[in-house]
Order: structure tokens, then C-alpha cells, then sequence
């Protein structure tokens, strides 16, 4: 991987990992169009560090409060009803899926589920997923204002159910195309949490599984002397950097928009892929053998 490959996948890196639109799949889909190597599961894992670093740094109040809260109910029982004590558990069993899907799929994840083909139709039917949920939400809001309050779970209102079904969808996310923010958020709004709600525990539920995702494919990258690790954590500064200026955008954004730009920009660019995959412009496999 050159300098400049770095950079330019650094940024869409940190662009997208926190929009409900896919970064893997737009990292597939520089390469594949650049005709660059396909940067692979690895690399987005590792750059997926900064950004999850990013994340630490803007909820730094909130995870402070639940980490020491969490840490405490392991001692001593009656700090198990505090809200920080209960959110460090639903992020413990929100983790739970992807991790025993991650290390179970981790083969079909780093090669047949690359597939441009694939990448598409993810693109395409979770824009529609979330489209769906988008409405759902947005006829909610639009009840509750009718009575004078708007109604919507928050995060005080997390269960142990929610929780894991929050967990399988950020799963979902383990194909390139689907988006975690995406599947998430998705998942929230059909349960009945606000937009804000959803988003938030979205960007908290992902740290455990990114970093303890990222460390693995360090370890393994270490160990097998595959990695360029000098284009490689250019490219996770730059992604830190852009991801936290992207988070602080989008927690605003969602308190008064809708997702639907980012709905029809899902379904426009999987359309247009599977386009030029079907015409033979490019390959379903582009970039993997690229030179």
C-alpha cells in the first residue's frame, strides 16, 4: 500500500464508518475502482481503531461513568440498578453476537463475502431496512407530538431483549454493504427508541467489538509480518481525526433530519455497481488481484 493510498482510504475511512452507509464497503469500493489491492478485513479493522478512538474521546464523560459503575457492580450487588452499571452490562451482551459470528464466519468475512455482488445487494436492501425504520420512527414522533409529548424509548429503557437484538443487527454489519451505525440504528428505531437514542447506543455498543477486532487483526498482522505499518497508521490517524468531526456532525444531524439521504444514496450506489458489474466494467472480484 503507497502514501497516498493511505490517505485517501484514511479519510473514507473516517467519513463513513459512523454514516449508516457502510465503511467497508466504501473501502472495497475505492480500491475496486481505483484499481488498487482490496485493503481487506484486516486493514479496516485496524484503521477502525481510530475511529473507535474517536468515539472514546467524544463519550469520554459517559464511558468514564460506566466503566467505573460496571466495574463496581462486580463487587458489590445493589450498584446493579444504577443506570451506568446497567448500560456497561447491555454492552457486555450486546457484544456477545458479533463476536461468537465474528470468529465463526471469520473465513467467508475475508474472502466470498468481498464480492461486489454481495456489497450491492446489501447496499440496496438495507437502504431499504432502514428507509422502512426511518418512517416507522418518524410517524412515532409525529403521534407523539399530537398528544404533547413525544414518545420514544431512551436508553434508560434498555433490556437484556433489546440488548441482544441490538447485538445481532451491529452482527449484521460483519458483511460488507450492510453498515453498523446502519443496522443498528435500524434495529433501535423498530423497537421504539428515538433516533438519538438509537445513534448513541450505536456508537457505544460498537467499542468493544471494534477495538477487541482491531487488537486481534493487529496481533495477527504482527505475527505474520503482513502488514505496511507506516501507510497503515497514517491512515488510522486520518480516520481518527475525520471520524470525530463526523460524529459530532451526525449526533446533531439526527435530531432534527431524517435518514432518508442516506437511504437514497444506498440504493443509487447499488444500483450503479451492480450496473457495471453486470456490463462487465468491472469485476465482482475487482481489486483482489490487482497489482
Amino acid at each position: 500500500m503507497s502514501w497516498f493510498e493511505s490517505v485517501i482510504l484514511g479519510l473514507v475511512q473516517g467519513l463513513t464508518e459512523f454514516l449508516p452507509i457502510s465503511s467497508s464497503a466504501h473501502l472495497r469500493l475505492v480500491a475496486a475502482f481505483s484499481g488498487w489491492h482490496d485493503p481487506g478485513a484486516a486493514f479496516t479493522a485496524i484503521t477502525q481503531i481510530g475511529t473507535e478512538t474517536a468515539v472514546l474521546i467524544y463519550f469520554r464523560a459517559d464511558i468514564g461513568r460506566i466503566i467505573s459503575a460496571w466495574c463496581r457492580s462486580l463487587v458489590d450487588r445493589k450498584t446493579r440498578q444504577d443506570q451506568d452499571a446497567r448500560m456497561g452490562w447491555m454492552l457486555v451482551i450486546g457484544s456477545i453476537p458479533i463476536g461468537v459470528l465474528g470468529v465463526t464466519f471469520k473465513d467467508q468475512i475475508e474472502g466470498p463475502f468481498r464480492d461486489l455482488r454481495l456489497t450491492a445487494t446489501m447496499l440496496i436492501a438495507m437502504g431499504v431496512v432502514l428507509g422502512i425504520a426511518d418512517r416507522v420512527a418518524a410517524r412515532a414522533e409525529a403521534g407523539g407530538r399530537h398528544r404533547t409529548v413525544v414518545e420514544g424509548k431512551t436508553l434508560h429503557d434498555l433490556t437484556v431483549r433489546d440488548g441482544l437484538i441490538y447485538g445481532l443487527c451491529q452482527a449484521m454489519a460483519l458483511i460488507p454493504g450492510v453498515s453498523r451505525s446502519g443496522a443498528t440504528t435500524s434495529g433501535g428505531l423498530f423497537m421504539g427508541y428515538t433516533r438519538a437514542a438509537a445513534a448513541r447506543y450505536c456508537f457505544l455498543l460498537a467499542i468493544p467489538a471494534v477495538l477487541a477486532s482491531g487488537l486481534y487483526e493487529l496481533k495477527d498482522a504482527t505475527e505474520g509480518g503482513h502488514a505496511t505499518w507506516g501507510p497503515t497508521l497514517l491512515a488510522t490517524l486520518i480516520a481518527f481525526a475525520v471520524g470525530y468531526a463526523v460524529i459530532a456532525w451526525f449526533m446533531k444531524f439526527i435530531e432534527t433530519r431524517s435518514f432518508m439521504p442516506f437511504v437514497h444514496y444506498r440504493i443509487a450506489l447499488g444500483l450503479v455497481i451492480i450496473a457495471l458489474v453486470t456490463f462487465g466494467v468491472i469485476s465482482p472480484h475487482a481489486a483482489e488481484s490487482a497489482g
